[in-house]
């Protein structure tokens, strides 16, 4: 079956980017002069993908918002010729119909995916984080959409870690394929570096069959109530096969300032014009002593 549709969980309060995060969702937190979600959505356009639905909240309005038409705005800039200033979103929009559905507690990434249960209408469908962001030639969900054509379960995009890092993540193992793919037995929530089956961490991007829903609904919620969506599909694999595959793109974390800042600026590095503007202003705070 071919996969069309994309689901986005983007309900949480952000509370590692408060209290930025308080006014402005960390969705919409710029990488340049686009905000993070809007990437999310064109990695899922460039997959194909040509529904989109975000699980969001009466809090985040504005993330709905952004992928709506603004008449006035859009007028003025007709009228000022400035309208290539929207262009990117324009298109995007041409290519991507963008729905949105309310998670109303925030009760885990499991409950929110089990929230586009009938917007999935029984089909396979990727799920991206909207807090990562990835760069390189071929992004996860492309890559994921092409591979569970070829196998035809879920798949869930994976990278390798330090073994230091493995406490971090969820941790996957199983047997290998190929230099790429593994058919999953294992799957562990951010287990110690001593424990941990492998170094291979899920990493934001998953296709997910619609036998997921029911295993989300027959996992027992955790710690603060929530539903884990690592304990749902550690379920579904007991009850189908389930791959992992390794993602050739680079993953870019936005979820605290650091890593934000840091995806600002290599991003801006890969932009030959703009890096010429900030490169010699950040050797200059390197090199001031005056700067702590």
């Amino acid at each position: 079956m071919k996969v069309t549709k994309a689901v986005i969980p983007a309900a949480g309060f952000g509370t590692r980017m408060l209290p930025a995060a308080k006014a402005v969702p960390k969705e919409l937190l710029p990488i340049l002069d686009k905000p993070t979600i809007q990437y999310v959505v064109e990695e899922a356009a460039a997959a194909g993908i040509g529904e989109v639905q975000l699980i969001s909240s009466p809090a985040k309005r504005a993330v709905e918002q952004h992928f709506q038409p603004i008449p006035e705005l859009e007028n003025r800039l007709k009228a000022s010729g400035k309208t290539h200033l929207l262009a990117s979103i324009a298109d995007l929009m041409a290519k991507v119909r963008v729905s949105a559905v309310d998670q109303p507690q925030q009760l885990g990434l499991g409950d929110a995916v089990r929230h586009a249960r009938a917007f999935a209408a029984n089909e396979p469908f990727v799920c991206l984080l909207g807090d990562t962001i990835f760069a390189g030639d071929l992004l996860p969900a492309r890559q994921l959409v092409d591979a569970y054509h070829q196998l035809g379960t879920s798949v869930i995009g994976v990278e390798e870690v330090a073994a230091d890092k493995v406490e971090r993540y969820g941790i996957v193992a199983g047997q290998q394929i190929n230099a790429t793919t593994w058919k999953l037995d294992t799957m562990i929530e951010k287990p110690s570096a001593a424990s941990a089956p492998s170094r291979l961490a899920i990493a934001a991007r998953y296709v997910l069959t619609p036998a997921i829903f029911d295993c989300i609904d027959a996992t027992q919620p955790g710690k603060g109530g929530e539903i884990q969506l690592t304990d749902a599909m550690r379920l579904l694999m007991k009850r189908e096969p389930v791959h992992a595959v390794l993602l050739r793109a680079t993953r870019h974390d936005i979820g605290n300032p650091i890593d934000w800042l840091k995806t600002n600026l290599i991003f801006a590095s890969r932009d030959q014009a703009l890096w010429e503007k900030i490169a010699p202003l950040a050797q200059s705070l390197v090199d001031d002593p005056e700067v702590p």
